[in-house]
Order: C-alpha cells, then structure tokens, then sequence
C-alpha cells in the first residue's frame, strides 16, 4: 500500500501561504526535488493545481522562463513530469499530466493507495485538512521556517478532531527552516 504524505511550508505562527515564509534558496530547492522524484504521484485541489500549473508548468516554447534560478530548474522539471490526480467538482477538464478525480474522496484515495508503488504526495491547504480528517494521511512533513506571518491561511484550520503525532525525522537547513517530519499515533485522538 502507497503512504499519502501530506509536505507543506509553513511559518512559526502556522501560516501556510506559499509566499509567507523564507525565499527558497538552493538548499530547499533541492530537497523538494528530490522530495517531487521520489513519489509515484501528486494530489492536489483545485487551488494548489492551478497555482502549481502556473508557476511550474514547462512553457510550449519548451525552455524555462527567466526568472527560474538555476536551483529552480530541476524541481519545475520534477513536478511538470510528475502524474498529477486533481481533486476538483468545479473543473471541467485537466491536463499537465494530470488525471480529474470526482466523487468520494475517501473512496478515491483508498484506490489510489493501493496500486503500488513508493508513495503519494499532497500538497496544499484544503485537500489536506479533508484528508486529514479522513484520517487517510500517513505522514506529516512540515518545512517550518523561522518566520512569523501574522496572517493568512492557517495549517490544517477547521480539523474536526485532534490528530496526535510522532516525530520520525528532523532536518535543519541553513537558512535556518526545519523540516519536521511526523507518523499519525495509531489510537490515539
């Protein structure tokens, strides 16, 4: 059975808008590389698609836009080739390497945890915290940066039920971001 590992940044204060925490610099750029080479696929809502595609998606003319640094280059080229599943009732259509999942959500992921394989990757806010309550996630990883935001988004805002967690893994980047990584306590609420 494929884990769903749920990987967000997110700053002291729990914000997890994309911009909120430190600019990514080479370090984190390459571990969320290979963090994107070494899952089967990525799950994603709406929201975090479209906001993915757009930033991410290799242009038609075929070479990367400009303002990509060097250490961008190979993330954008892991997450354009990685199979995408969209989690979306507003889409009509998706492409991007990318599959349209409707109908029941804990159905769908039980489905896609079963074809084997390394693993399954979700990003995001909403998705997450729906899965979370599902109980569906395997994995916890937050890049928790040494930053406060004071406002946005909030990491997994609105969770029915407590959800109690052991730390498993913890790395420190030198820009001074954590990368804590956490396992669901089987049992415990």
């Amino acid at each position: 059975m494929r884990p769903l590992r749920y990987s967000i940044n997110v700053t002291l204060d729990g914000c997890c808008h994309h911009e909120a925490g430190l600019p990514p610099d080479a370090e984190s750029m390459a571990y969320w590389t290979a963090e994107m080479e070494r899952v089967d696929a990525l799950l994603f809502g709406r929201l975090t698609y479209e906001m993915m595609e757009s930033a991410w998606r290799k242009p038609s003319a075929g070479t990367w836009p400009d303002w990509m640094s060097e250490s961008d280059v190979p993330f954008a080229a892991a997450i354009d080739k990685a199979k995408k599943y969209v989690f979306s009732s507003r889409l009509a259509e998706v492409d991007w390497n990318s599959e349209l999942v409707r109908g029941d959500l804990a159905h769908a992921v039980q489905q896609l945890k079963q074809v084997p394989g390394e693993g399954l990757w979700v990003g995001g806010v909403m998705l997450p915290t729906a899965l979370a309550d599902l109980g569906v996630i395997d994995e916890y990883e937050f890049v928790v940066h040494p930053t406060v935001a004071g406002h946005g988004p909030t990491l997994l805002a609105g969770l029915r039920d407590r959800i109690q967690l052991e730390l498993v893994d913890r790395r420190e980047f030198r820009s001074g971001a954590t990368v804590l990584r956490y396992r669901p306590v089987p049992g415990a609420a």
